[in-house]
C-alpha cells in the first residue's frame, strides 16, 4: 500500500519509518529541502534511539523515501497522513495553519479516492475542517477522513510505534476503517488492542490521555511538597499509592514538573477547547498552575540548599526535558537554568544530547565535556534530568571537581544516605 507522510518532524519521521517497517511503501514529504536532502543521505535530524537504524533499514529495502514534491506524493498514495506541527498560539489554542495547507494541497492534487489521516494532535472539529476544505476544493473524487492519534514517547518512540499499547482509529465509514486495519495488520496479529470510534472521540482521546498523565505528575509533586512540610517520604507514599491497581505506579515520580512538546501544549489546548464550548476544565487549569508553581519551588529549593545564589557557580546536569532525547521544548531543566541566571548565578552545564539545542537559547553558558568537567569549581551540583550516565557518578571524582560538596537532586536519583556518608550535603524532592 502506498502512503504519503506529510511532515518529517518527530511524529512524521518515526511514523513514516515505522509504517515502512510494517511493509508499507512510504513517501515522506517536507518543504525543507535541506532536511530532505539530509534524510536521503541517512542523516537523522533528531536524537531518538533506534531511529537511524529504522530509517536506514527501510531506505535500503526501498520502502521509504523522502521528497519535497507534495503533488507527486499525494497522487501516488492511497493514504495521506498529516503529521505537521500544531504549535500553540498565545491564547493556548493550536495553530492549524499547516494542517489547512495540507488539506488544500490534497484537494488540489488528489486524483482518485484518498484516505486523509490526521496524525498530528488536533482539537475536536479538525477532521470536519479538513473535510470541508477538501470538499470545497475538489468535488470530483471521494475521500475519507480518519483520526489516528500518536502515542509516541520521546526516547522510546521506535519501540512505542512497533509495540504500541493501542491503535486508535476514528472514522465514519467502513471502507476507511478497513484500509487502516490493513495498514496496522501486523500489530493486530500481535494482539495490539484496536479502538474503533468516531473522529471526534479519537481527537479527544489524545488530549484526555496527556491531560490525565499531566494531572498525575502535578499530583505527586503536590504530595512531595506536602511531604517536605510534614517530614514524610514521597517515595514511600508513591510506592504505597502505586501498588493500588486502580492508580498504578507510572508517572508518580516527583521532580521539577512536566515539559516537552506534548504535555504543556496539550493541557493548554484542552483548557482552551473547554472554554470554547462554554465550560471550564477545572482539573487541567489547576494542573497547569501546579506545574508553574513546581518550577518556582525548584529555584526556592536550590536557594535554600546553596544559600544566596548571586555570584555562585552551579553545575547543572541535564538540559533536555527527559532522558534519551535532545528535545528542550518547555524543559524543566531550562527553567532551572533560567532561574539560576536571574538570581545572579553562573551556570556550567552538561547534557549528553541537548547542548547544541540549548546553545540557541543560552549561547553564553559554559558547556562542559562531561559531568566531572561540568562540576569543576562549582559551588553546588543540580541534577536536573535523569540520564542514565548520571545515575552512577564516581562520587569521589565528583568531590575532587567541586568547590563544595553540595548536591540538589531534583530527580531523586541518589540515596541520601549514600551521599551523606560520602561527605555531601544532599537535597532531594519530597524526602526528609
Amino acid at each position: 500500500m502506498n502512503i504519503c507522510m506529510v511532515g518529517t518532524g518527530y511524529v512524521g519521521l518515526v511514523t513514516g519509518a515505522g509504517l515502512a517497517d510494517l511493509g508499507m511503501d512510504v513517501i515522506c514529504v517536507d518543504k525543507d529541502e535541506a532536511k530532505i536532502s539530509a534524510l536521503s543521505r541517512g542523516v537523522i535530524p533528531i536524537y531518538e534511539p533506534g531511529l537511524e537504524e529504522l530509517v536506514g533499514r527501510n531506505e535500503r529495502k526501498g520502502r521509504l523515501r523522502f521528497t519535497t514534491n507534495l503533488k507527486e506524493a499525494i497522487e501516488s498514495a492511497l493514504v495521506i497522513f498529516i503529521a505537521v506541527g500544531t504549535p500553540s498560539r498565545n491564547d493556548g489554542t493550536p495553530d492549524l495553519t499547516f494542517v489547512r495547507q495540507v488539506a488544500g494541497a490534497v484537494a488540489e492534487h488528489m486524483n482518485g479516492y484518498k484516505v486523509v489521516v490526521t496524525k498530528s494532535t488536533v482539537p475536536i472539529g479538525t477532521g470536519k475542517m479538513i473535510s470541508d476544505i477538501i470538499r470545497a476544493g475538489n468535488g470530483r473524487f471521494e475521500f475519507s477522513i480518519v483520526s489516528n492519534p500518536e502515542f509516541l514517547r520521546e526516547g522510546s518512540a521506535v519501540n512505542d510505534f512497533l509495540q504500541p499499547d493501542r491503535i486508535v482509529i476514528g472514522a465514519s465509514d467502513a471502507r476507511a476503517i478497513e484500509i487502516m486495519k490493513e495498514i496496522y495488520k501486523p500489530l493486530f496479529l500481535r494482539e495490539t488492542p484496536f479502538v474503533i470510534t468516531d473522529v471526534a472521540s479519537a481527537e479527544l482521546i489524545k488530549y484526555a490521555s496527556n491531560g490525565f498523565l499531566a494531572v498525575k505528575i502535578s499530583f505527586i509533586n503536590e504530595i512531595a511538597h506536602l511531604c517536605e512540610l510534614m517530614g514524610a517520604n514521597v517515595q514511600d507514599v508513591a510506592t504505597g499509592m502505586g501498588l493500588d491497581p486502580r492508580i498504578g505506579s507510572r508517572f508518580l515520580l516527583p521532580g521539577p514538573g512536566f515539559g516537552g512538546s506534548c504535555f504543556p501544549k496539550d493541557t493548554s489546548a484542552a483548557a482552551e477547547i473547554a472554554r470554547g464550548y462554554g465550560t471550564t476544565f477545572e482539573l487541567i487549569e489547576a494542573t497547569m498552575r501546579v506545574n508553574e508553581r513546581t518550577r518556582a519551588w525548584m529555584i526556592e529549593k536550590i536557594a535554600r540548599a546553596a544559600g544566596p545564589l548571586q555570584g555562585k557557580t552551579a553545575a547543572v546536569l541535564g538540559l533536555s526535558f527527559k532522558p534519551e532525547t535532545d528535545d528542550i521544548r518547555e524543559s524543566p531543566a531550562l527553567s532551572v537554568v533560567g532561574g539560576l541566571l536571574r538570581a545572579g548565578a553562573k551556570v556550567r552545564a552538561f547534557d549528553p544530547a541537548a547542548m547544541e539545542n540549548t546553545r540557541q537559547i543560552y549561547p553564553d553558558l559554559h558547556y562542559a565535556e562531561d559531568a566531572y568537567d561540568c562540576a569543576s569549581g562549582a559551588d553546588f551540583v543540580v541534577l536536573a534530568t535523569e540520564w542514565n550516565e548520571f545515575r552512577a557518578l564516581d562520587l569521589s571524582k565528583l568531590a575532587h571537581a567541586v568547590r563544595t560538596r553540595n548536591m540538589i537532586d531534583l530527580r531523586n536519583v541518589y540515596d541520601p544516605r549514600e551521599l551523606r556518608a560520602a561527605g555531601w550535603d544532599y537535597t532531594g524532592v519530597g524526602r526528609p
